[in-house]
């Protein structure tokens, strides 16, 4: 397979990724996580995640040329997440970017975060549909998006009000007693739980619009655990967990569903930390059958954070001819999502 070779790096949050793209065809994959540091206080700390990152940053770049087998010369091109993310999480990943962009006399691409959780799916599925709908759901965002080319044309269709999927996810678990971060704590409870056994709320379900919120849903469950533990009852972790998880799953696929009808687009793509999520891969799969959407997720591990993303939305922007970013490329950590490529 043929195609532009990129290296991507990613640091927006607590993984620092390095991933090494031929056009579609993914070389190598490498990841560190700080997740560990951040587990005691039950959330990510960005100084914590910042320092990480300049430790890890040298060793995985290294890794992945060598599980690649190619060399820092042969690369065509450099692709960064530029933004949204921790704003000094993110000035780590930009800076280690411009020095090999520089040292190696290669063109420098800052991309979009967001747009790079859609671009990954053609490492796996192949080209993108044009048109497509986006649903990404990660700790910091809740999205859905019309892209008729990842590479430059993104559309908000609706966002998150409050706490994004993943935030409630974690605070949710951290009611429950498990772990940091909640996702996979919460869906592996919720395989021996009943998702009926509670009713908790859908926000904002028959709104009309393609937004989403799940600050009350989290408040929903920790009053109704709570509740239990005041009255001295045990608390039914794993109906609890099965019943959350029901709730976020129906909500977001609803929502993307109807975000393909309304727009008359059949091909939807799920991406982020929280598409690894099993009830909601299930849940979408079914929902896209009955309504005749194709529906691609990514396998779970290009769905979390990750340097492959990034270096696929880099290749497709090399291909596409699109100008490389300056040397004086800033970090924005609310970068929209409608800038796919920042100059």
């Amino acid at each position: 397979m043929g195609g532009p070779l990129v290296l991507g790096i990613e640091t927006s949050c607590d993984e620092t990724g390095a991933g090494i793209v031929r056009g579609r065809e993914l070389l190598a994959d490498s990841v560190a996580t700080s997740m560990d540091q951040h587990a005691r206080f039950g959330g990510v700390v960005p100084e914590v995640a910042s320092r990480a990152h300049l430790e890890a940053m040298v060793p995985v770049i290294e890794g992945a040329f060598a599980k690649a087998g190619v060399r820092p010369a042969d690369i065509d091109a450099v692709a960064v997440t530029a933004g949204p993310g921790l704003a000094g999480a993110l000035m780590v990943g930009v800076a280690a970017a411009k020095a090999y962009a520089y040292a190696l006399g290669k063109p420098l691409y800052g991309v979009n975060h967001l747009a790079a959780h859609v671009a990954v799916d053609q490492l796996e599925h192949g080209p993108l549909p044009s048109p497509c709908v986006a649903l990404l759901v990660s700790g910091g965002h809740s999205s859905l998006l019309l892209v008729p080319d990842v590479t430059g044309s993104v559309e908000p269709l609706g966002a998150t009000i409050d706490d994004a999927a993943g935030e409630a996810y974690d605070k949710v678990a951290r009611v429950l007693g498990m772990p940091f971060p909640g996702g996979p704590p919460i869906d592996r409870a919720a395989v021996s739980g009943d998702p009926t056994a509670i009713s908790f709320p859908r926000a904002k379900y028959h709104d009309g619009t393609l937004d989403f919120s799940f600050a009350g849903l989290k408040t929903a469950v920790a009053r109704w655990v709570e509740a239990r533990e005041d009255a001295g009852s045990p608390v039914p972790v794993a109906d609890v967990a099965a019943s959350f998880q029901e709730a976020v799953a129906d909500v977001l696929t609803r929502k993307a569903v109807a975000a393909c009808r309304q727009q008359g687009v059949s091909d939807l793509v799920i991406g982020g930390g929280v598409a690894a999520n099993s009830r909601l891969r299930a849940l979408a799969a079914a929902r896209c059958e009955q309504a005749g959407i194709r529906l691609r997720v990514p396998r779970p591990g290009l769905c979390t954070d990750n340097g492959a993303m990034v270096a696929a939305l880099g290749a497709q922007l090399v291909s596409s001819g699109r100008p490389p970013s300056s040397l004086g490329l800033p970090a924005d950590s609310s970068l929209p999502v409608t800038d796919v490529l920042v100059h």
